[in-house]
């Protein structure tokens, strides 16, 4: 594969470039970048392979998209994005293989910090299985808070959802600067104002606030039996850790929070 690199090309393109936009002369460029005044126009009128003029307009658009999205499409989304938007059929192999030569690659979020265990309060057992699909509204429950930190103010942010796992949209969500039961219960009840005749399956991992005496009682009043994933099975809970990756990845990582009073991760 060819990008219609050739030697000198880098000087080729500065010559063109200044002619074209300051009307610089072109001997003196030539002088100057100690090339040829023939080899210049011979680059300039020179034949390009149609499968050489492909690779460089596929080239510009991967550093366009590259660019414009912020460093972080990797090669399949970039090549879904491109033919999406181009209508074009570009192939991932090539797409990969025109990214490595450029050396455009998306950004990878770093490895999540382990943290120690805690005694539970109340446990219940991963009766949900990873069956992630319900055929109705309000049937199961997925739930989940993770952390964002906001960069140069030693803050954070804690986000906590309930997901429907019928369309796999948050039934509701609040925002915290702590991470702790209010803000569980806080989206427990917000969740309950828009769905107050709900009893679906509520599945969560085993943080403490889902694991708390009181939290279970809150369930139990409203007839909502209670499932938890196995403890280091993160995939248990696998839709909302899911979303929460891409939000970090593909938002939080990329972007600053200009708001921590009203980030809305969620919308």
């Amino acid at each position: 594969m060819r990008l219609g690199r050739q030697r000198c090309e880098s000087k080729y393109l500065a010559v063109k470039y200044f002619y074209e936009e300051k009307q610089w002369s072109i001997n003196w460029m030539c002088r100057q970048l100690n090339i040829s005044r023939a080899a210049y126009y011979k680059w300039l009128h020179r034949f390009i392979p149609k499968q050489e003029s492909e690779n460089i307009k596929l080239a510009e658009l991967i550093k366009e998209y590259d660019e414009r999205f912020g460093h972080i499409l990797g090669y399949w989304r970039m090549t879904s994005w491109i033919n999406h938007f181009n209508h074009t059929g570009y192939s991932k192999n090539r797409v990969h293989r025109i990214m490595k030569k450029l050396g455009i690659h998306s950004v990878i979020r770093k490895k999540k910090k382990k943290y120690q265990p805690y005694r539970s309060e109340a446990i219940a057992d991963n009766k949900l299985k990873r069956d992630f699909n319900a055929a109705k509204p309000n049937e199961k429950w997925a739930a989940d808070v993770t952390e964002f930190k906001i960069p140069g103010t030693g803050k954070k942010l804690y986000p906590s959802a309930i997901f429907d796992l019928y369309d796999r949209f948050p039934v509701a969500y609040a925002v915290g600067g702590r991470n702790d039961n209010k803000l569980v219960f806080d989206t427990y009840d917000r969740t309950l104002k828009e769905n107050p005749d709900a009893k679906p399956i509520f599945h969560s991992d085993r943080g403490y606030q889902y694991t708390s005496r009181v939290f279970r009682d809150m369930l139990q009043k409203q007839g909502i039996e209670q499932f938890m994933s196995r403890v280091g099975h993160c995939i248990d809970n696998d839709p909302t850790e899911g979303l929460w990756g891409i939000i970090k990845s593909k938002m939080y990582c990329m972007y600053k929070i200009a708001d921590e009073k009203n980030p809305s991760f969620c919308d």
